[in-house]
């Protein structure tokens, strides 16, 4: 995820400050990482030294005072290129999952391999329950269903590499271990 661009995506519909930035994050990205206090400040003192946000005035309604950003025209730029260029799928399989399944096959035997095959595939349906439930939630907001349809795309997918994985264990320990 570029932090920067999503804040700077955040700002496009007005000034904001830093609290109100990191509760629009968390909002409208539901099911993404939280965004630290420390973080969001980090990016807007590096956003503002690039000249994509000015400050845009201080507010101390009740407590410390909140310096309120804005989005510059070169800010609203760089957004702008950044929501045309196409996400370029990701060249390298960087998962914890997959590492561990892995490293399973290699050390393990094949019942302890398939042992933690069959416990991932048991912690994964969980979480598809989980997020099938947030779905049918009359609570649920849109961001709320969005992020649980991306979320559940990605389990299903390991849901059916673990399937696939489960079926090659024997064939896999025969070639790691001949």
């Amino acid at each position: 995820m570029s932090t920067p661009h999503v804040l700077l995506g955040l700002l496009a519909g007005g000034s904001r400050h830093g609290y109100e930035l990191k509760r629009a994050h968390d909002q409208r990205l539901p099911r993404a990482r939280p965004l630290a206090f420390g973080q969001v400040y980090a990016t807007l003192g590096r956003l503002e030294r690039d000249g994509l946000v000015v400050t845009a005035g201080q507010d101390r309604a009740s407590g410390p005072d909140r310096t309120a950003y804005a989005l510059t025209d070169e800010g609203r730029s760089a957004l702008d290129r950044w929501l045309s260029e196409v996400e370029s799928p990701m060249p390298y399989v960087a998962s914890t999952l997959f590492a561990k399944v892995v490293v399973a096959l290699l050390v393990a035997d094949v019942d302890r391999a398939r042992s933690y095959l069959m416990d991932q595939r048991a912690a994964h349906t969980a979480r598809l329950r989980e997020l099938t439930a947030v779905k049918t939630d009359p609570a649920a907001t849109l961001n709320d269903v969005v992020a649980a349809d991306f979320a559940i795309a990605h389990l299903d997918a390991d849901l059916r590499w673990l399937h696939t994985t489960l079926g090659r264990v024997a064939d896999w320990h025969r070639e790691v271990h001949a």
